[in-house]
């Protein structure tokens, strides 16, 4: 898979503050790319650079093979943490206006507008002014707006924000969509569970500095440690306990379950086969749980951010 989304050795200081340190990242062309770090780590600073709305003291940024131009400003969608869209403007004549910035005639703007409105069900909204709306309606339509003209790399900043679950789910949805359709996603969030749903990709920002990055799967398979956790039904928990602790690496497990029964985390040695535990198991009692530990995004997050 090629990269649409070059960024090389990219750093950036305002005064003597450093927001961006010597960064590099590449994101593969129609995937979703998770863009994490801490409040103040440099990602916006990043994002902002990639929308030329600021340029790099040092490094190069390429998208699609060609250095970064003021032409590539069609090729992008970006949505905000910080919503833009004018309070006192109705509707449709702000998404109208803001199309045609963005490359499209008229006349296509209102027959994609038409499409998108009817598709998220807002087609009635088109003569209220923004500030008639809610939050989450207003983030509909800065949603529409991003991705009407169809480009090539969509950048949304905390997409969901404002989001009750189900409208949250709605544009989950949608840019999954967009990404099956051709798009490449750049995604920053706090919200670690939307990563997991959602990224193909990862780079951990902090202090100024990439400190991590690369395929989701690969960096959980790297943070793994070889822990299953496990419930059994037997005659004698205690008992049961005390065996398991001179066989393994035993420590308390935390999950819920319906009947008092044995919860326990094995930590199994690098000669040990989980294959060998399960069948070892079988012969105490009755399994109910067996479910090997994998990191998550927001473990992951901690613990590298912690370590640096």
């Amino acid at each position: 898979m090629s990269n649409l989304l070059e960024v090389a050795n990219v750093s950036k200081k305002f005064g003597n503050f450093t927001a961006l340190n010597n960064a590099s990242l590449s994101v593969p062309e129609g995937s979703i790319f998770g863009l994490l770090g801490p409040n103040g780590a440099g990602k916006t600073t990043l994002i902002r650079i990639v929308n030329q709305i600021t340029m790099p003291d040092s490094g190069t940024v390429h998208l699609g093979g060609e250095l970064l131009n003021e032409n590539h400003i069609r090729d992008i969608g970006y949505l905000p943490e910080e919503r833009g869209l004018y309070k006192s403007m109705k509707v449709g004549e702000q998404a109208l206006y803001l199309a045609q910035l963005k490359g499209l005639s008229k006349a296509e703007a209102k027959k994609r507008l038409k499409y998108w409105f009817e598709r998220l069900e807002i087609g009635d909204w088109w003569n209220k002014k923004i500030q008639e709306l809610s939050k989450g309606m207003a983030q509909k339509i800065q949603f529409v707006v991003t991705v009407l003209h169809e480009p090539k790399l969509l950048i949304f900043d905390e997409p969901f924000s404002g989001f009750d679950p189900i409208n949250a789910n709605l544009i989950k949805d949608e840019i999954l969509r967009l990404r099956d359709n051709g798009a490449t996603v750049i995604f920053s969030t706090h919200r670690m569970e939307s990563v997991e749903e959602l990224c193909d990709d990862i780079a951990l920002i902090h202090k100024s500095n990439k400190i991590l990055d690369g395929k989701l799967v690969d960096i959980k398979r790297q943070y793994k440690i070889n822990t299953f956790e496990v419930g059994l039904r037997t005659a004698n928990n205690e008992a049961l306990r005390l065996e398991l602790n001179e066989k393994f690496n035993v420590s308390d497990a935390n999950f819920k379950t319906l009947e008092d029964e044995l919860k326990v985390n094995i930590k199994l040695n690098p000669d040990q086969k989980p294959n060998d535990l399960l069948n070892y198991l079988t012969t105490k009692g009755e399994i109910s749980h067996f479910v090997e530990l994998i990191p998550s995004v927001n473990d992951i997050f901690i613990q590298t951010v912690k370590n640096n």
